[in-house]
Order: C-alpha cells, then structure tokens, then sequence
C-alpha cells in the first residue's frame, strides 16, 4: 500500500467521520431544545434547514484543514498507536473548542448545563469516529511491517565493525522498524571492509546522491566511530541537496550522546538512534509563519506607502537610474529568483563583476547611505515575500557566485537552501552586512544556529531586534 493510497484513507475517513458527527450532534441539539416538536416535524427540523446541509460540507473541511495544517497526513509511515492516541485526542479536543466557542456558545439551551453536554457529545463522538478508523489502518500497515511485507528502503554509510554490529542490530529489530536494508556506502577507502559478507557495497559516499536516487532510498543509517565523525556533516549537507525527497537520517550514538540527552526513541524495543530531522519547524508553525509573511506584508506595504514615495523621489534625485534595482539571487531550493531594493549605488557600480559593499564604499550614493543604515533599502522586499520567494525572518540570500567560494570553505552553507531566505535574519542583526566571503562564513554560524531553532518565537524576537536596529538606525 503506498503512501499517497494510506494518506487518502486517512483523509476519506476523516471527512466521514466528521459528517457523522454533524449528523449526530445537529439531530441531537435539535431534540433537545423540544423533543416533542422534533418528534412529531422530525422532516421541518433537520431535513428542511438549510444550516444542516451547510455543515454537512462545511464541518468536514474544517477538520480536514485542521489536520493538514498539523502535519497529519505528510507523513504516513512509522506512526506509532500510542502516539496516534495522543495527536487525535489533541487536535480533537483543540478542533472542538474552537468551533465550540465559535458557533455553539449562542445556541438556543434549556439551561447552562445544556452547554457542557453539547460540549462532551461534540467532542466524544468527534474522538471515537476519527480515532477507531485510524487506529485500524495504523495496526493494519504495523502487522506488514511485523512479517516483513512493508518497510522503507535503508542504507547504511560505513563499512567497519560498527556498522557490522549496527547492521545486525537493524536486522534483530527488523520486526518492530520495518527497514529494508538495500547495501552500504564506503566513508573512507582505508575503512575495513567487515559488511562486505552480509551486504552489497553498492558505492563510495562521493556517489551518495546517485545510490539515494537510484535505489528509492528513504532512510540512511551513519554508522561510523568518532575518528569519522567529520565526515557527518559533509553527509548532512550532501543528504539536503536532494530536494525532491524527504530522507531520515539517524545516527548511531555514542557514549556522550547518552549523557546528553540527544537519543530519542519512539519504540521501546528497536536500537536507539539520533534522528536529524530534516523538518525544522512543525508543520502548523509553517503555515502560521506564511500566514503572518502575507498579513504582515501587507500591512508593512500599506503603512510604508509615504516612506516609499519619499524614498522613491530621494533615489531619483540622488543619482540618474532607476528607483528600484533588482538582482539575481539562490532562495529556496536552490531556485533563483530576483531580489528587489531601492537602488543606493551610482548606476553601473558593477561593471566591473560582482561585488560586495563596504563601510566606505564610494559606489554607495549619499541618499543610499542613509537608506543602508536604517535599512530602508531593503523595504521593497516586502513584494518578495507576498511572491513567495522570500520569508520576513530567515538567512539573506546571496549570489551564485559568492555561493560558489562560500562552499569551497563552508559546504554545509547548502544547508540554509533547506529554508525560505528572508528580510531579516539572525545573521543581520547579530553581524549585519557582510563585506567579503570571510565575513560571510562568519555570519554563516548565526543563520545556522537560526536553523537549528527555528520558531514563531524565535521569528518574533528577530522581528523586535531588526524593527530596534532601524529606529536606531545602527545597520551597517
């Protein structure tokens, strides 16, 4: 069964489940107001009202946003029961509340106590319909995985004795994991061979993509001692130039780990592993930060409509050129796309190749200098981010051709490609404009501490710096 076909499952039954639990709850609100009117009209009460029909469709689109919105149905594999327990009967009791302050709390009732009945029904029938379906379809794919019928397609990177003993310990825990070990991956050539008896070498790790990409490969395994543990972040970073899939990566613990608390486990019996979670935010925070992206634009482009005039006719004056310039940089994914800013540079600054500004930077008009230092410049960008190319918090995107030496120093810069670039960041306002590759790399430690905690939290507290650093006009 693949994932898109479990994943509709998962849907059709959520849908139906909620139009029964309409059902439910509008005979049963309608009884209770006059059980002998509803006796004797059952037809005028429930099959004449037009609100019955409405929430018949409306109803179910509001619990089937509400788990797209959590992430329920992004990924389908390896869902454990007791966690399905506590994600529906969480969503559930936060869905029911919701719509129970909104739509119930001015209905017609006999007396207060009507409410927390109404509530306990809604919210009851609401948990069993959704939870029963679900918990059928996880024991079900849990059962194939058991007898080996459905797992994700493994490898492994190492080749030494840990990776020999991490290879049988896979296997021993089969049962309760579900991987399906393909072969393993050479680190190093000096490496001892010890897997080459139980598995196929299928490639050295400068041919990772090409192995990930041919054999389907959804879960990689490091399995490497700590005198190699230099080469996990090159693996890292390779692992997130792929795109077009999303790739577990775990890793085999160390002693330290332990002590620090960095393994976690979802299954008492499989072999504790660090999981490195390509996903940096969950999935309701996305879409609440691209909520806030397109409100927040909009607002800021409304406000800032006198600032842009002003500024508009002090880019004019400044310098002959256009107002606004734009350019080419990497966002998302790698995709290119144009940048917009209100020009602070004498036309022609680069006809000489790219490059970047500086403190005393003669290019740099006397109009624009004033814009650079309370960032001003920048505002444009607002139009990037209701586009869809940029974010209001995350790293600045740069060119191709500073992104082409920043890697030769710093390969895991790739990382930050994982993420939407933004207006603001870490970086800005921890180092501000970088005036050479150096200082780019060292910004780069910011936007990737940026990465590692990224939340609304951490958005909003970069929002209030950057929103201090432009009053005080302290950019650079």
């Amino acid at each position: 069964m693949n994932k898109k076909r479990v994943a509709f499952l998962y849907i059709f039954f959520d849908f139906f489940a909620a139009v029964f639990t309409w059902a439910i709850f509008f005979i049963y609100r309608k009884y209770n107001v006059d059980a002998e009117l509803f006796s004797q009209h059952f037809s005028m009460s429930i099959l004449d009202d037009a609100k019955f029909y409405i929430g018949l469709l409306a109803y179910p689109l509001y619990w089937l946003l509400l788990h797209t919105f959590t992430g329920y149905y992004k990924r389908v594999n390896g869902k454990s029961r007791l966690k399905e327990l506590e994600i529906t009967f969480s969503i559930t009791l936060i869905g029911v509340l919701v719509f129970f302050f909104a739509f119930i709390l001015d209905d017609i009732v006999n007396n207060y106590f009507d409410y927390i009945q109404y509530f306990l029904l809604l919210f009851s029938v609401q948990f069993v319909l959704t939870y029963f379906p679900r918990l059928v379809i996880t024991t079900q794919r849990n059962r194939k995985i058991h007898k080996g019928k459905l797992g994700v397609n493994t490898l492994i990177i190492g080749s030494d004795t840990i990776a020999l003993n991490t290879y049988k310990s896979v296997i021993r825990d089969r049962v309760h994991t579900g991987s399906f070990i393909l072969g393993y991956v050479i680190v190093d050539s000096e490496d001892e061979d010890a897997l080459s008896t139980e598995l196929p070498c299928l490639g050295k790790m400068e041919n990772l993509l090409d192995i990930v990409r041919e054999h389907d490969v959804e879960e990689l395994i490091i399995a490497v001692h700590n005198g190699k543990r230099k080469y996990i972040e090159t693996i890292i970073t390779m692992i997130r130039d792929i795109h077009d899939r999303n790739i577990d990566l775990k890793l085999i613990p160390q002693s330290q780990d332990f002590l620090v608390g960095l393994v976690k486990t979802s299954s008492v019996l499989a072999e504790p592993l660090i999981s490195i979670s390509p996903n940096y935010m969950p999935d309701w925070q996305k879409y609440t930060k691209r909520f806030f992206d397109i409100f927040l634009s909009i607002l800021a482009i409304i406000v800032l409509i006198p600032a842009y005039i002003f500024l508009a006719i002090g880019v004019k004056r400044s310098s002959p050129g256009p107002i606004l310039y734009s350019q080419e940089r990497i966002g998302y994914r790698g995709k290119p796309f144009k940048i917009f800013k209100f020009r602070s540079m004498y036309l022609d600054a680069e006809q000489g190749g790219p490059q970047l500004s500086s403190k005393q930077d003669d290019r740099i008009t006397p109009f624009g200098r004033f814009m650079r230092k309370s960032r001003l410049d920048e505002t444009p960008q607002f139009f990037n981010v209701l586009i869809g190319d940029m974010s209001l918090v995350g790293p600045r995107p740069e060119r191709q051709y500073y992104i082409d030496q920043i890697v030769k120093h710093a390969p895991y810069y790739k990382l930050l490609l994982s993420i939407k670039p933004g207006i603001t960041s870490w970086g800005q306002v921890k180092f501000g404009y970088a005036e050479n590759v150096e200082e780019m790399i060292q910004r780069l430690k910011w936007d990737l501490l940026y990465l590692e905690n990224m939340s609304l939290q951490m958005d909003i507290k970069i929002l209030i710096y950057t929103m201090l650093i432009v009053l005080e006009r302290k950019g650079k």
